[in-house]
């Protein structure tokens, strides 16, 4: 997975983290969240405040 595998990202993060209210993470945490998942395999650089809100949104519409 890279950053710009959203759709994807949250769907892991959702199963990775069931109990997290995404609304509620900050994006440090959720950067080093998504780097920890498996299968990820991407640049921190290639990370920013954009890509962190998509993820974030997403997580929050598949929470739902």
């Amino acid at each position: 997975m890279k950053w710009t595998d959203i759709s994807d990202i949250a769907i892991e993060l959702v199963e990775a983290h069931p109990d997290v209210d995404p609304t509620r993470v900050n994006f440090v945490d959720l950067m080093n969240w998504v780097r920890a998942l498996p299968g990820f395999d991407d640049d921190p650089k290639h990370c920013g405040e954009k890509i962190l809100e998509a993820i974030q949104a997403a997580w929050i519409e598949e929470k739902e």
